[in-house]
């Protein structure tokens, strides 16, 4: 039986839930989908029928978990902008959205089946991940640290050609340098030089 979402649940029920979620996300960044539901029951401390009351198909775990990883790679960004100065933000944050990348790579198949029998929604994912890079980029050209003509969109295409790129023949300390990179571009002439 699924939770309905109407109705709130209760404490101990939200902690079971949020933690269903984050040993499934582990499982599924380590393992990948073929990741055994007992296992990701036991890594969360709760028996497999309290996973299947909370997530009733294996399909319903992976929404889950992408939903709630997707959510906190844009819900970081104020934090971070409110912290750091915004280049500086915007490079913890790609660490974050490879963070997620990682996460959905290892649910893909999973995610990709249930996209096309419609029984995962199709998640505006590129628009949220634009957004909040739009933040990160006008927050650093009103700091005079980013530059003011770059589209977030064409950063979105920039950070998913450096993972797809490294996915399978790079490393993870390739893709580090090829974000290093990346925001090397788009610093302002002033700050193109400072540190990470």
């Amino acid at each position: 039986m699924s939770t309905n979402s109407t109705t709130p649940l209760r404490a101990d029920a939200q902690r079971n839930r949020a933690r269903l979620t984050e040993a499934a996300r582990s499982a599924f960044t380590s393992i990948g989908d073929a990741a055994p539901l007992e296992d990701i029951a036991r890594a969360a401390g709760v028996g497999i029928g309290t996973l299947y009351r909370h997530f009733p198909t294996r399909e319903a775990l992976v929404d889950a978990v992408y939903a709630a990883e997707l959510d906190a790679v844009t819900a970081c960004v104020p934090e971070l902008l409110h912290d750091l100065p915004a280049d500086v933000a915007l490079r913890a944050w790609m660490d974050r959205y490879a963070a997620f990348v990682a996460a959905k790579r290892g649910m893909l198949d999973t995610l990709r089946s249930g996209w096309a029998a419609g029984t995962i929604a199709t998640p505006d994912t590129r628009a949220r991940i634009s957004q909040a890079i739009g933040e990160f980029l006008a927050a650093g050209a009103q700091q005079g640290l980013l530059r003011a003509d770059v589209a977030a969109e064409d950063v979105t295409a920039g950070l998913v050609g450096i993972f797809l790129a490294t996915a399978t023949i790079g490393s993870p300390e390739q893709a580090d340098r090829l974000l290093d990179l990346l925001l090397a571009g788009l610093r302002t002439h002033a700050t193109a030089a400072a540190p990470r």
